[in-house]
């Protein structure tokens, strides 16, 4: 590059931050006199739901699909589609498996099959190798993969398992299985990949005479951790969530927990209404139990109260809860778990006002059956804390209208049919600890909108979903003040803003879990949609993205034990200037700090003061601090979320865009610089005046 080059180059790049350093700072008065209530370890937690191969192509283990065969094997020309679901949407697609040596080299046998309606049958002939394989199995290099193959058959059968790679009679490795016979055997296979490839297949083929059938097959990586992924799970440890809330979500409603406990490949495959998906129910009680003692969380469980029934619910609290001297702790024991899980947190239904939830009835319905459902299970185990279904009434409304609630508009709603928080505070209370909300918010793009404007606006978006909560509770507060006597609180226990992950996205998140620390007197758990949406996720590895980075960083800088402390400014949010779409709701989330959004909070043993800043601006901006009630005494450190654009994103096989960097943090007296689209912990020792 020529000299004059170089300086008109250098001088590009200096001239915003000069610009911003000139500006007038950004005043924020702290005072560590004015505490709110500790965080929770459980106000970064995270939601799972098997939406269709959610669960199954991110944490479990299992690599192919429909292990059970709940679809006939089928040439391509003769799949049926899955019907659409309960939202009018279309269904799950899974691989299939197919035919190997001709169209009609398998039949689907309904006599006595091993486990569900149905197992294949292959009829065998000395010549032509005939069977079944599934494609687009993901492997790779160096890693070793076992499995099982359980089938029955005629001795004159000659059977081997294949994992195959490409076409080439080199391209495959064969284990050969023993003779079959009339009776069911289980058979290990075991495969270490020579080659990364998204698109091996495994097959399953005989030859010689009669036939053989196959009941079921599964296939995981050697280091899988009792049948969950051990890169993902450790990922997802890191996190470090309080809790996460599972198994559903919209799947619970018409899904028996009792089907999914026992011998794992002996429990039927089913299908899921909600979400038009077949399920092998592999993924039962006891193994969502052992993930969250693998990833390190406590389990919040939500019991189905949309086809299930009261009873059903007091039995699923009994085998995770109960004595092994009880009938359902005896079930469990059995099963190999002959402790009790100690679930302390259980949640009655999923988005039962929901027009799209089966098993959808009336507020007046719903509060008998809540009613009922908390009497059963406490009658099991009286310790419980129950989390009870609401919705404010921003949430609710009627299938395809569209609004931008504000709290004029929704005032008529309350203790009306689309209150269904004032349906469990007036008619189920004493029923209930506290009561859990749901809310997503879907970005939109803001065409009039000058770049900066479209950032804050973009990023303060979702934010204002978690401040219309709030200020919706003080209503219910003054409404029934009985609330605070009784602590009663609220658990956003599903949330998500959709759309792109990327460094533009992680500024809102940011802003999302800055706004909920300014509620910890109430809001006192929260779930992420999901926990498996802070990872890029592959068939065979993974990295955390985004906004995993986002809850790892106030997970660890503003967890458990921190205690929010008041922050002030002169700089108000305004109202958005470029208003679009629906479902946006018209508060003003963030603090009086415009451009910026700041919290501050003391760490667990009062020693040090730490700031949290969200920049959503394309200049670096500085913060003035006026602090009472404590005083910093000596430099500190910072952790800078950020990256090189907003469209910078970590994928699984490129370098990461979007990291933390740490580094000193020198006194505050000349006032805090913040990096430009950056999330920014400062943290400072400090002596109380």
């Amino acid at each position: 590059m020529r000299y004059g080059l170089l300086l008109a180059a250098c001088a590009s790049l200096t001239a915003p931050m000069s610009a911003a350093l000139a500006a007038p700072p950004v005043k924020v008065a702290i005072d560590g006199a004015s505490r709110a209530k500790p965080v929770t370890k459980y106000e970064y937690g995270m939601f799972i739901e098997p939406i269709g191969g959610l669960v199954a192509r991110t944490l479990w283990a299992e690599m192919l699909d429909d292990r059970k065969f709940y679809y006939p094997v089928v040439a391509p020309a003769f799949d049926k589609p899955p019907p659409l679901n309960a939202e009018g949407r279309p269904g799950v697609s899974y691989r299939k498996w197919r035919p190997v040596g001709g169209d009609m080299a398998v039949t689907m046998d309904a006599k006595a099959p091993y486990v569900g309606e149905q197992s294949p049958r292959v009829a065998v002939d000395a010549s032509v190798r005939k069977g079944l394989s599934q494609a687009g199995i993901g492997l790779a290099k160096g890693k070793r993969y076992d499995g099982y193959v359980v089938f029955d058959g005629d001795p004159g059968a000659k059977l081997e398992a294949a994992l195959v790679w490409g076409p080439g009679p080199d391209e495959r490795q064969v284990v050969a299985l023993p003779s079959p016979s009339a009776a069911w055997r289980k058979t290990e296979i075991s495969f270490t990949a020579p080659v990364d490839t998204a698109d091996a297949r495994l097959e399953i083929t005989g030859l010689g005479s009669g036939s053989f059938r196959v009941g079921v097959v599964s296939l995981m990586p050697a280091d899988n951790i009792r049948g969950w992924r051990a890169d993902t799970t450790a990922i997802a440890r890191s996190l470090n969530s309080g809790m996460w809330r599972l198994p559903g979500g919209n799947f619970l409603s018409d899904w028996d927990w009792h089907s999914a406990i026992g011998p794992r490949d002996k429990r039927p495959p089913m299908f899921d209404y909600a979400w038009s998906a077949m399920q092998p129910d592999d993924i039962g009680m006891d193994e969502w139990m052992d993930l969250t003692k693998i990833i390190g969380v406590e389990p919040y469980v939500t019991v189905n109260a949309g086809l299930g029934d009261a009873n059903s619910a007091a039995e699923e609290v009994e085998y995770l809860n109960g004595p092994a001297t009880s009938v359902w702790g005896s079930r469990r024991a059995a099963n190999g778990h002959p402790e009790p899980y100690g679930v302390k947190f259980w949640n009655i239904g999923n988005e039962p006002y929901g027009w799209w939830q089966i098993g959808k009835t009336s507020l007046e319905y719903f509060m008998i059956k809540h009613n009922a459902f908390a009497k059963a299970m406490r009658a099991v185990d009286p310790s419980i804390t129950l989390i009870g279904s609401g919705a404010m009434p921003d949430q609710g409304h009627p299938k395809g209208t569209k609004e931008n609630a504000s709290l004029e508009s929704v005032a008529p709603k309350f203790g009306g049919e689309w209150d269904w928080t004032g349906g469990l505070l007036d008619k189920a209370w004493g029923n209930f600890d506290g009561v859990s909300e749901h809310w997503y918010d879907q970005p939109e793009v803001r065409p009039d909108a000058p770049e900066d404007a479209e950032l804050i606006e973009y990023a303060r978006s979702p934010s204002n979903q978690v401040r219309m909560k709030a200020e919706q509770w003080k209503i219910y507060q003054q409404r029934f003040p009985a609330m605070k006597d009784k602590a009663i609180f609220l658990s956003i226990d599903e949330y998500a803003y959709f759309g792109q992950v990327n460094l533009k996205s992680a500024l809102a998140y940011a802003m999302v879990l800055q706004e909920m620390l300014r509620h910890t007197d109430f809001l006192t758990m929260s779930a992420f949609t999901t926990g498996a949406s802070t990872m890029d996720i592959t068939p065979t590895d993974a990295v955390l993205n985004s906004t995993g980075q986002v809850f790892k960083l106030y997970g660890q800088r503003f967890g458990a034990g921190v205690t929010p402390v008041s922050v002030q400014g002169d700089a108000p949010q305004p109202e958005p200037r470029y208003p679009v779409g629906f479902n946006h709701p018209k508060v003003r989330a963030g603090s009086p700090t415009y451009p910026l959004d700041v919290i501050a909070g003391l760490s667990p043993d009062g020693k040090s003061l730490r700031i949290g800043v969200v920049n959503p601006t394309f200049a670096p901006q500085t913060v003035k601090l006026d602090l009472k009630a404590l005083a910093v005494r000596g430099a500190g450190r910072k952790w800078v979320l950020g990256g090189a654009s907003l469209k910078a994103e970590n994928k699984v096989g490129a370098p990461a865009g979007v990291t933390v960097a740490e580094s000193a943090a020198p006194l505050p007296g000349a006032g805090l610089v913040v990096s430009p689209i950056s999330a920014t912990v400062f943290e400072f020792p400090i002596a109380a005046k």
